[in-house]
């Protein structure tokens, strides 16, 4: 058995042509949308991130700002930043690109953010809603998992899906939205007994923990359908996921790294933007 790739890049291309016209009709209307990324870090492949949400904003009628602090950026100055671009009416879009300096916390930094604008679901009033099973921005990358499940008519509800991960990025936000499409949910993390006694029972697997290769073909069951969240640097300049290839040959589908989640994740960020210029 060999698994049925699940790629991004298709689902991100519908998404981003949809963006594009509803950001013409926004600039009929004299309303650019724009989106404001806050960076404080000397990391280059957060930098080139951050390039390429610029670099995709600006193919379908989006302003992207980059505001780049610099590392030696303190708490202050970045909630300042982020305050002050929240109160700004041309700016419609906000998130906080990590990492982020030494002492500084994107779960406390990110509150500066206007809910209103949170297009990456960061502010724990975003998060708290979501929990909640309010209207909200979700985090793009656990909306990515979703997005894509469901562009592939995946059936979610009452399967059991287990998440491999509990941060607020990906891991809990993906939880709680698999929760709302009535999924049976095991989150697990760097402490659960027995990792693959868990993820071997799932229908839907969903691997995002930032260890290259974690996911073997003991951790899946025959048949069943695995997201792959994980953009681990290699060695060669490339990118690997959570998940050893050799599951291929265990899975029914798989996202591949690169080429899955991500391309979603960027658009997705873009559609929250026209949103937010929208509403």
């Amino acid at each position: 058995m060999t698994a049925t790739e699940l790629k991004g890049g298709p689902l991100a291309t519908l998404i981003r042509t949809d963006v594009a016209e509803r950001a013409a009709k926004l600039a009929e209307q004299g309303r650019t949308p724009r989106l404001a990324v806050v960076t404080a870090t000397d990391d280059e492949a957060s930098a080139w991130y951050v390039r390429s949400i610029a670099k995709a904003a600006g193919k379908v009628g989006i302003t992207c700002d980059i505001v780049d602090l610099g590392p030696a950026a303190g708490a202050a100055e970045i909630t300042a930043t982020l305050e002050r671009l929240s109160a700004d009416d041309t700016v419609h879009g906000l998130m906080l690109q990590t990492p982020l300096p030494a002492g500084a916390r994107l779960e406390e930094l990110a509150g500066a953010i206007d809910f209103a604008k949170d297009v990456d679901g960061a502010s724990p009033l975003s998060l708290g809603r979501l929990a909640a099973g309010l209207p909200a921005f979700a985090p793009a990358t656990a909306e990515a998992v979703l997005t894509i499940l469901e562009h592939y008519q995946v059936e979610l509800q009452g399967k059991h899906v287990v998440v491999v991960g509990r941060s607020t990025v990906v891991g809990k936000p993906a939880a709680h939205l698999l929760l709302d499409r009535n999924a049976t949910v095991t989150v697990c993390h760097s402490r659960t007994t027995d990792l693959a006694a868990l993820t071997s029972t799932a229908e839907v697997l969903v691997a995002a923990v930032g260890r290259a290769g974690l996911i073997t073909g003991a951790h899946v069951r025959p048949g069943a359908t695995v997201i792959d969240v994980g953009t681990n640097p290699t060695e060669d300049g490339g990118l690997a996921g959570d998940v050893d290839p050799a599951v291929a040959a265990v899975a029914g589908a798989l996202t591949p790294v690169p080429g899955g989640v991500g391309p979603v994740t960027t658009a997705l960020l873009l559609r929250h933007t026209v949103e937010a210029a929208e509403r």
